[in-house]
């Protein structure tokens, strides 16, 4: 008997795997916290240079003779005092400026950060960009490795060195006293976060039948998202970048626990000819859905094998080479908006924690959304409506910075929180439609290839961010917005060109595939 019929048997997404599933969500959420704490961890506060002659010189104004030192050390512009340049007065009363070595933050969001603790201003910021690309840089290693080792070693222990890992990447990062050493550990941060998602979302996946895959994946999906929620309460409350850093590492340790609570993926156990210890699992899993299996569940004749294929399949026809191309572009592109836009919320005006708490109910609304929609209006006619629309949102915030002023920031944020919650619904959809594009023979291959092309994004998004900082000007805080939404609106577009798959058979060969419609 093949596996999916003994799912069937089983009940394809019964008591046992809901259980199962429940415990793979939980890292979910504690991946959440433990990547996208880097958007409160590497913040850069409001800051300036310090007054060279007052040694408990503070940003927060304590008077009108702090105003008067302050107005006579520091050089004054439409934007406030210099954050990187004082006053050098001459013996003869003139004044010339030069450039400070000491600042002054603002506390009133951040009692400390990483950068600010380092003073990582005033031409400095870049390493803001390079530590995003050290953590990126890790999941795409983790991407890359994470099928080697766990069809090695198996999903549970996998899943058990990627804990461990972060464990240390956590704690390593928490008491970094350079840039150096905190880079390594964000790489095996990155490192360890991707391979513990991914580990317990195949554990999970594994014991789900295909109809209800669509849910699961969304389910894991808001796991994350819940995790991002707590992330913002956390730092709300934990303003100090170490004791946040140390508080979300924590349920690492707890999650050491899941070496009693999770089984082995029976996949997994079945690829390695360990029939006795996946029927087992199985049967267990039946006694607690209440069903009943066969006597003779698994022998060597019933049971497939998977073949993948070698990538350079995936580029023998014009047709195969034209959807390759553009579905890894999509990746890409929902990639590097997804999380570009999230690290710019540190950029945008107003409450830090308010903005990033928007983002997240957007992001949630995205979800269900793409539950509710995605057998309604197809896949193509989904991922396509929500590329263009995040684009054109995020292009259309060059307009109140044009023409608004103060008042009109509200737009900016309004628009890219619109942003987010399509690039969300974008991420959410490329998934699923990219594993029923490609035939089965072509499939694995395509979703690594896939993942790596997104990995790629994610290490570029922390630059795109970035560029209002290192580039300034009055577009300042549109720019990375405006370069988000060229890229979508071209990602969208390109889309179009890519068949329709809603009810359509999951292709066996590349013939299939040619024979899908647009």
């Amino acid at each position: 008997m093949k596996f999916d019929d003994v799912l069937e048997h089983l009940g394809e997404f019964g008591l046992y795997q809901k259980r199962l599933y429940l415990l793979v969500c939980i890292p979910g959420v504690a991946n959440g916290l433990f990547v996208m704490v880097t958007v409160f961890m590497l913040a850069i506060p409001e800051h300036r240079c310090a007054v060279p002659s007052l040694s408990n010189d503070t940003y927060a104004m304590q008077g009108s003779w702090h105003e008067d030192l302050i107005n006579q050390s520091i050089p004054s512009s439409k934007d406030g005092w210099s954050k990187c340049t004082i006053y050098n007065y001459t013996e003869d009363g003139n004044k010339t400026e030069v450039k400070c070595n000491k600042w002054v933050y603002d506390k009133s969001q951040y009692d400390n950060t990483f950068m600010s603790q380092l003073n990582l201003v005033c031409g400095k910021e870049i390493f803001r960009s390079h530590t995003n690309l050290a953590m990126f840089a890790g999941k795409l290693v983790g991407a890359l490795g994470l099928g080697m080792v766990s069809d090695l070693i198996g999903r549970k222990k996998a899943l058990m060195i990627s804990l461990v890992i972060k464990m240390v990447s956590g704690v390593g990062s928490a008491f970094a006293t350079d840039v150096v050493t905190f880079l390594v550990f964000r790489f095996l941060s990155g490192l360890g976060a991707i391979t513990c998602f991914l580990t317990a979302y195949v554990i999970g996946m594994e014991l789900v039948g295909p109809s209800k895959r669509k849910y699961a994946g969304n389910i894991i999906m808001l796991a994350w998202v819940t995790g991002l929620f707590i992330l913002g309460l956390l730092a709300y409350f934990i303003r100090d970048w170490k004791n946040l850093t140390l508080v979300i590492t924590f349920p690492s340790v707890l999650f050491l626990s899941y070496w009693l609570l999770l089984p082995e993926s029976p996949r997994w156990l079945l690829s390695k000819g360990r029939y006795k210890e996946a029927e087992e699992i199985i049967r267990k899993a039946a006694k607690v859905n209440q069903v009943d299996l066969p006597e003779n569940l698994f022998d060597k004749s019933s049971l497939e094998t998977t073949v993948d294929a070698k990538i350079s399949q995936m580029f023998t026809t014009p047709r195969l080479v034209a959807m390759s191309l553009i579905v890894f572009f999509n990746w890409f592109v929902a990639s590097v908006t997804y999380y570009g836009l999230t690290l710019n919320v540190t950029n945008l005006s107003g409450d830090v924690y308010l903005n990033f708490t928007i983002g997240n109910i957007a992001e949630t609304i995205a979800y269900i959304l793409c539950i509710i929609l995605l057998d309604r209006l197809g896949r193509k006619v989904l991922h396509c409506s929500v590329m263009l629309i995040g684009g054109l949102a995020c292009l259309s915030t060059m307009f109140p910075v044009i023409y608004g002023d103060d008042f009109h920031q509200w737009i900016t944020i309004a628009l890219s929180m619109m942003g987010k919650l399509a690039i969300s619904a974008a991420y959410a959809t490329i998934y699923i439609f990219t594993a029923e594009l490609f035939p089965t023979v072509l499939r694995n291959t395509a979703l690594g290839s896939s993942s790596t092309c997104s990995q790629i994004g994610g290490m570029i998004s922390p630059y795109i961010a970035d560029l209002g900082i290192l580039i300034g000007g009055d577009l300042k805080t549109a720019l990375p917005l405006i370069v988000f939404g060229t890229v979508c609106v071209t990602a969208g577009l390109l889309s179009l060109i890519l068949p329709e798959t809603l009810n359509q058979k999951l292709p066996e060969n590349i013939e299939d595939t040619k024979s899908l419609k647009r």
